[in-house]
């Protein structure tokens, strides 16, 4: 088996040299060097182009994913070389997507043959773009008190409500959504419906934040038709009709993990030589960054032990808790650090030489972290009494 994974390194680093262009092993700056994939999708440039479409060929866009879903089927120790391998060069990922990170594990486990199919393939290939309709603006962290209303019509539901801090939702293609599809039940009266963004009724209207930007949308939902049905084997429902929570639960815990990579991908003693380039010579941030360099290993660490007893069956359901909490708190304290060493400069906001004010906005943007998938204070009641068996108030 060692002998195997060697041989797969040594393929994979060939692999990966040949293939990811040089303008991809260099740092995110901004969103458009991000590639969502989607109906609309633009590439910024040949080389996320290229490095995309070689992903895309060798499966690599989602590479523990089954082929037949798109994936490459790679086996968890393989994936976890090829983690290493990208992270070694620098490499970014190649597709970001709410479908690879939620709606993909959660089709994965609880979705028909036909969904997988058809949904999954899509997903691998860029094709379409995911948000997701979970918060309402009176149903944050009490999920289950969502009203967002399904009327049941035979063949097709009927939907009117109201969707808030929907990611992306005016560039996305499709939605998962949690629809109240009957109201005797709080728990199980909730159907996880996939539809398009297109369908009449569907709107979105931008809200912008305290960082300028607007990621996080309003999603109105005026009597939109949604069918039961795609076709043969592809209900419009993941799961059961009114057990969508079970679902929503299995992929609140994706989410969480996916909010604790989001900002983390500076690997430990990265951040040394880009904020050296702002000439730190002070003392206390030269300490504060060794913390940080410590913290962000350890935080890498704590990540491939979780995924490691995941794969074997051995994972605590309230992990992805522990993972989201501690990645919200290192996320914001690397921003802090870019900050205080930027100095004022850091604070300007709309001239060319700051790209305009990309430090301060994104330095803004962490404080959604502690708020978003969970607030930091559910987390850590979670972590208290799931993990340490703390007893309630």
């Amino acid at each position: 088996m060692a002998q195997d994974l060697d041989a797969f390194r040594a393929e994979t680093r060939e692999w990966l040299e040949a293939s990811c262009p040089e303008e991809m092993r260099q740092p995110v700056d901004g969103e458009g060097d991000v590639y969502w994939g989607g109906r609309n999708a633009e590439f910024k440039n040949e080389a996320q182009k290229a490095w995309f479409e070689a992903c895309r060929e060798k499966g690599y866009t989602v590479p523990d994913w089954p082929k037949e879903y798109g994936g490459a089927g790679l086996s968890p120790a393989e994936a976890k070389v090829l983690r290493q391998e990208m992270a070694r060069i620098n490499a970014r990922p190649p597709l970001s997507s709410f479908g690879i990170w939620m709606l993909g594990p959660a089709l994965l486990h609880f979705g028909t043959e036909g969904q997988k199919q058809h949904f999954l393939n899509e997903i691998a290939r860029g094709e379409i773009r995911w948000c997701q309709g979970y918060s309402e603006p009176g149903s944050g962290s009490d999920l289950v008190s969502m009203q967002t209303f399904g009327e049941d019509k035979g063949d097709h539901w009927i939907v009117n409500g109201q969707k808030i801090w929907t990611s992306y939702a005016d560039e996305a293609d499709w939605i998962f959504c949690l629809v109240r599809t009957d109201k005797n039940d709080k728990y199980r009266g909730i159907t996880f419906m996939l539809f398009d963004m297109t369908n009449d009724g569907v709107s979105t209207k931008p809200i912008k934040l305290i960082s300028g930007n607007s990621p996080f949308c309003e999603t109105f939902m005026d009597d939109v038709k949604v069918p039961k049905s795609y076709g043969e084997g592809i209900p419009a429902y993941v799961g059961e009709i009114n057990r969508g929570w079970d679902v929503a639960k299995y992929l609140l815990g994706h989410e969480r993990e996916m909010i604790s990579g989001a900002g983390n991908k500076e690997r430990s003693g990265s951040l040394g030589p880009k904020l050296a380039r702002n000439g730190i010579d002070n003392p206390v941030l030269r300490a504060a960054l060794a913390e940080y360099d410590i913290d962000a290993l350890a935080f890498g660490c704590m990540g491939e032990k979780f995924l490691d007893e995941l794969k074997v069956g051995k994972g605590h359901p309230a992990q992805p808790n522990m993972m989201k909490y501690a990645g919200t708190e290192l996320n914001k304290q690397r921003h802090e650090l870019m900050m205080s060493a930027g100095g004022s400069r850091a604070l300007e906001w709309e001239s060319e030489e700051t790209s305009g004010g990309t430090p301060a906005r994104s330095w803004l943007r962490t404080k959604a972290n502690s708020i978003e998938g969970g607030t930091s204070e559910v987390m850590l009641n979670v972590i208290a009494k799931r993990i340490l068996e703390l007893p309630g108030a």
